[in-house]
């Protein structure tokens, strides 16, 4: 009789299956190791790839910063050339002015009233080429007085309101509104002392 309390025997077969199938999923986990490996780049071959990229990040700083250099340049030449030639235009509008002044002079019997004419004329020429140039005549007779545009001489006691500008002494200029040489005056004060 057979005791009923012993474990039945398992057989051989199972167990080499057992081993067979350890055997099996080392050789795949090897195998995807493997073919990680060779997927995955070397560390020399990727040092390569950084290395290029590094060259050309590189090379195209290098580009850009003389791009920024010679823009520079051009750009400061371009200043230079405008402050140099800044006047080519106010100096050409001149010189018909010079032409009148030197014709008047040429003239050897001249009455008063040609030589006013030709003053007048000249005037006219000047003024017509300060107003090209966006220069201004400042003539503040009546006008607040204004200590930017303004220089006071001294005040008078006037029945005008107190601090307007009662003569002017010397006009002022501006150049596209800002001031070249500020108006000479005389102002009001107050008539009470």
């Amino acid at each position: 009789m057979q005791d009923k309390t012993q474990t039945p025997e398992i057989p051989e077969k199972h167990s080499e299956n057992a081993e067979l199938g350890s055997a099996d999923a080392a050789s795949e986990s090897n195998d995807a190791m493997q073919t990680a490996r060779d997927s995955m780049p070397s560390l020399e071959e990727s040092l390569r790839v950084a290395e290029l990229k590094a060259a050309e990040h590189h090379d195209a700083w290098l580009r850009a910063k003389a791009e920024a250099e010679n823009v520079r340049r051009r750009a400061q030449d371009d200043i230079t050339k405008a402050s140099r030639f800044a006047a080519e235009k106010f100096a050409s509008a001149m010189l018909p002015v010079k032409d009148s002044l030197e014709a008047a002079l040429a003239v050897e019997n001249q009455t008063l009233e040609k030589l006013r004419e030709g003053v007048e004329l000249t005037l006219r020429q000047l003024v017509s080429a300060f107003e090209g140039s966006g220069l201004q005549e400042e003539d503040p007779v009546g006008q607040k007085f204004d200590p930017n545009r303004h220089q006071a001489i001294t005040t008078v006691e006037s029945e005008h309101e107190p601090n307007t500008v009662v003569t002017v002494l010397q006009k002022g200029y501006l150049l596209h509104d800002r001031v070249i040489r500020p108006a000479l005056v005389i102002v009001a004060k107050s008539g009470r002392a």
